[in-house]
């Protein structure tokens, strides 16, 4: 039997990415995969079901029967109720935050794979979605700063005289915050980049941008930092607020996977910046890095302009789709194997596998992922 893949239509809100493109699809039908594609579901990202017909998708509603079903968005209750009881299912599935989807898959008896959980280690960098996403996020977010400034960001020199480059500052330097500085330094903005994890401070500094030293280590476990203490926690945020004050442009990124984002950026602070600033916040889905942040939402306090966008990549799903359907591809690649003698691949889950037991969050009518399993306890 040809192993199928299914790709339904994304049906969040303003949730313009689809699973796979008809590149990735092409490139799955050359391992022997046959990709069901449901109409309309990359027209968002501007891609016309008859692109996946020429790649040797088969357009069809009937995607939910596939082997595998790939998605974006975490699934509704009712696109759960669709997978049959022996599917497997590859997304972004919120393992830390939504204890509905985990206990939902569980009592389905799906075997569920979250993007998000894959672990961050060299031979899984193919499959990383976060950061493919939070690549697209980075960019994004200084496009917005840049919208919404009153000033330029390129020191200009003009016969009217000399206008000086915006400073920007950064917060949180992971995949998304150095791409926000290289992008900021790109327009000619004066970069600084700031993080708990002083070991950050080297790849800053190797964009050109300085590093913002308040002398204050938070070095966690896999590439996150950890959470300060009360002390650290005051200790920090008088420093970045007297620090924040300076800055034209103040981006932030910092995230604790399964808490709330931490506040860098005080009411002081804002009230402080000058007239015309703006702060992008795009830890707003976890109640925001700025205290003044309203999710979703772009506000003005203090002649100040706060933007917390949702879900940033999915406003460039043409790129973010590319590159979110590679990881995917390599995922799915992991997952298969042509037995000798065979011309066809079968799925072969080997959980010994460092990577498809890190990713897993179901499996055979329980919740794997230690994670998931602390969240729905937490919340029952």
């Amino acid at each position: 039997m040809t192993v199928t893949v299914g790709v339904p239509r994304e049906v969040a809100a303003d949730e313009r990415r689809v699973a796979l493109v008809p590149d990735v699809v092409k490139r799955l039908g050359g391992k022997g995969v046959q990709v069901l594609v449901e109409p309309g579901a990359g027209e968002s990202a501007l891609i016309p079901d008859a692109l996946y017909a020429e790649a040797g998708a088969t357009v069809t509603p009937d995607v939910w029967s596939a082997d595998v079903v790939v998605k974006v968005a975490p699934p509704t209750t009712e696109e759960i109720g669709r997978l049959g009881g022996s599917s497997l299912l590859i997304g972004f599935l919120a393992p830390l935050s939504s204890p509905q989807t985990a206990t939902a898959l569980r009592d389905k008896g799906v075997t569920a794979f979250a993007m998000e959980a894959i672990p961050r280690i060299s031979r899984a960098q193919s499959m990383d979605a976060l950061s493919s996403q939070s690549n697209v996020a980075g960019y994004k977010s200084v496009l917005l700063a840049a919208d919404h400034a009153t000033r330029f960001f390129p020191m200009l020199m003009t016969a009217a005289g000399t206008i000086p480059p915006a400073k920007v500052l950064v917060l949180g330097i992971g995949v998304a915050g150095l791409q926000a500085l290289a992008t900021a330094r790109r327009l000619g903005a004066k970069t600084t980049g700031y993080d708990v994890r002083p070991e950050t401070a080297e790849q800053v500094e190797s964009l050109g941008a300085t590093w913002l030293d308040l002398g204050i280590d938070a070095a966690g476990e896999g590439g996150y930092a950890r959470e300060l203490t009360a002390e650290e926690r005051a200790q920090q945020q008088q420093a970045l607020t007297d620090a924040t004050k300076g800055f034209d442009v103040v981006i932030t990124t910092a995230l604790v996977p399964g808490r709330p984002a931490p506040r860098l950026v005080t009411a002081e602070a804002v009230e402080g910046m000058r007239p015309g600033s703006v702060i992008i916040d795009l830890a707003g889905e976890t109640g925001g890095n700025c205290e003044l942040t309203e999710p979703g939402q772009t506000v003005v306090k203090h002649d100040v302009t706060i933007v917390s966008p949702a879900n940033l990549a999915a406003t460039m799903p043409e790129h973010a789709s590319q590159l979110y359907a590679r990881n995917v591809q390599a995922l799915i690649e992991l997952m298969l194997d042509t037995p000798e003698g065979s011309q066809e691949p079968v799925l072969k889950l080997d959980f010994e596998d460092e990577i498809i037991a890190g990713a897993a969050i179901t499996k055979d009518g329980e919740i794997v992922h230690p994670g998931a399993k602390k969240t729905v306890e937490g919340a029952a």
